[in-house]
């Protein structure tokens, strides 16, 4: 177990339990040794910004579209210009782009393709470009080029809007951490320097009352994380029912 960890999951967890010691010494509290440990390993995950899925996935198309876009007008065809660039997207889509290449040269058409490949990404906004894609699989020729031109303007404008939305969704989380580590920084300065103050949390009642306290500001935490995490939307396109094995691809 420990070692599938991480460098850093180990310096973490090393972390906690040299702090989880250190306050059981200078207090003599039995309920820090489990209160530090849940505590130290639980507020990094509750105070950093939750991912934002969507965003990674249409930056990483953002990327590929302009690679499409750049590829077309060398003269290919939309399908060949995805077999031309798949090893050119980005990691966060390579895998699905890829297996579409796949899916192309085992003769799915590229609409089947092409809307597998939302399946793959699950997401509302990918949807927005793969259907741009679709479209432009059937015109072809210049036509093509330009609705990938302008998907990618259109997808940049997108990602804007998103960034500015996470910007003030983030902006809670920055007070609660600005608020979390002046708490720390004063009870642990006050501990060490008016340890009389804390002298009823060491009677049993004090020691639930203590941990109630600290469990109920972790709770508070869960819930601000739960109300500013990226709210998941439906997708527009319908999932694909099935292939049709061994059709003609029509680009």
């Amino acid at each position: 177990m420990w070692r599938r960890r991480t460098r850093r999951q180990r310096i973490h967890l090393v972390a906690a339990a040299v702090l989880t010691v250190i306050a059981f010494l200078l207090t003599g509290w039995p309920v820090l040794l489990v209160l530090v440990p849940l505590l130290t390993l639980g507020l990094p995950a509750l105070l950093s910004d939750p991912p934002n899925r969507d965003v990674e996935v249409l930056e990483a198309l953002d990327r590929w579209v302009r690679a499409l876009a750049a590829s077309l007008p060398t003269g290919k065809s939309v399908t060949d210009a995805i077999r031309a660039t798949a090893g050119q997207a980005p990691e966060r889509i390579r895998g699905p782009v890829q297996l579409m290449v796949v899916r192309l040269d085992s003769r799915w058409t590229s609409r089947e393709a092409l809307l597998a490949l939302a399946d793959d990404l699950d997401s509302p906004d990918a949807d927005a470009v793969i259907a741009a894609l679709v479209l432009s699989a059937r015109r072809g020729g210049v036509g093509a080029a330009t609705t990938l031109g302008e998907l990618a303007d259109s997808i940049q404008s997108r990602l804007r809007a998103l960034r500015e939305i996470e910007a003030e969704r983030a902006k809670p989380r920055v007070v609660v951490r600005q608020v979390t580590l002046i708490s720390v920084v004063a009870l642990g300065l006050a501990m060490l320097m008016q340890p009389h103050f804390f002298a009823p949390y060491r009677s049993p009642i004090g020691q639930v009352v203590l941990g109630s306290l600290l469990l109920s500001y972790a709770g508070s935490l869960v819930v601000m994380r739960n109300i500013t995490r990226p709210r998941r939307r439906e997708r527009i396109l319908r999932p694909l029912a099935a292939p049709v094995p061994g059709a003609v691809g029509d680009a």
